[in-house]
């Protein structure tokens, strides 16, 4: 890379903005044995969901229940190891989870 090209650098999100908030409250409210897709958290930006959880420091925030909408793990054996105490079935290699049994539906407030 040319040194005169500026390098893009990211700021982690502000946690304290409502958006934010919502976020962190809807990934709490999913529970144990059940997961959410990251559209689930904010329709309008999955990849907003995915930067709040990746910056909160928030113990009560069960990040590894929130998976991609196809069920993937984004963090791998370590949330598979946390979601299989839980009794989310895992299958395949790599591991993902069968949404079309554990997805929680019925009360994540949409965005």
């Amino acid at each position: 890379m040319p040194a005169n090209l500026p390098v893009a650098v990211r700021r982690p999100p502000d946690l304290t903005t409502d958006r934010a908030r919502a976020v962190l409250d809807r990934a709490r409210a999913v529970p144990a044995g059940h997961v959410a897709a990251y559209s689930d958290l904010d329709p309008a930006a999955p990849r907003f969901a995915g930067t709040v959880l990746s910056a909160s420091t928030d113990h009560s925030v069960p990040w590894h229940r929130i998976v991609r909408a196809d069920g993937a793990l984004t963090q791998g054996e370590r949330q598979a190891k946390l979601l299989a105490a839980e009794g989310v079935a895992l299958t395949g290699d790599p591991q993902r989870v069968d949404v079309r049994l554990a997805r929680w539906w019925s009360d994540v407030d949409p965005a």
